[in-house]
């Protein structure tokens, strides 16, 4: 359980202001139509952080534990600094509306994530807890959780939500997810 409540948490925190949820914002003033936005953002969540989690799993068979727990400090301490770069998003939506909105919102969902701070958070999370079923899960909610309000609400959120505060808070936690790592050797 305690995998699940950090994923949540570090995803939730971490996807307010992302590229992904700036793309829900775009998906929901384009198209208005939540349900499929809000079905394609989970199909994709769920194949990319599987995927993600699979692989963090499959890494801490190749290295030594302490050499893990090095690699799990150092990247949640580079996620932290990560954190505090602005994203920016890419216009490609155009070219997937040919799949229609649920096809349009999977693809670009899955392709948006592609080395995103929440992949790298789930390969990271599901090396150190090693349990893939309650990382993916809980990095998934903590997608949904940030995204869903994003397509609900569309743009008329979008400059009320004071994103340098959240992303410096997010940075702060991964810091000290960071330093808990490489002096206990885990994340509580």
């Amino acid at each position: 359980m305690e995998a699940f409540l950090i994923s949540t948490g570090i995803v939730a925190l971490a996807e307010i202001g992302d590229k992904t949820q700036l793309l829900s914002f775009v998906l929901a003033a384009k198209f208005r139509r939540p349900v499929p936005i809000i079905l394609g953002i989970l199909v994709a969540t769920l194949a990319n952080h599987a995927l993600a989690g699979g692989l963090g799993m499959w890494l801490t068979t190749l290295i030594t534990p302490e050499l893990l727990r090095w690699v799990l400090g150092a990247s949640f301490f580079a996620m932290g600094v990560w954190m505090l770069i602005p994203d920016k998003l890419e216009d490609e939506e155009n070219r997937l509306l040919r799949f229609g909105v649920f096809g349009a919102t999977l693809i670009a969902f899955f392709l948006a994530e592609m080395g995103d701070k929440t992949q790298v958070a789930t390969v990271a999370l599901a090396a150190q807890y090693q349990t893939l079923l309650w990382v993916v899960a809980g990095t998934t909610l903590g997608m949904m959780i940030a995204n869903v309000p994003a397509v609900l609400l569309g743009g008329h959120v979008a400059g009320k939500v004071p994103v340098h505060l959240v992303h410096a808070v997010a940075a702060l936690v991964f810091v000290v997810l960071g330093l808990m790592v490489l002096l206990g050797g885990h994340v509580p």
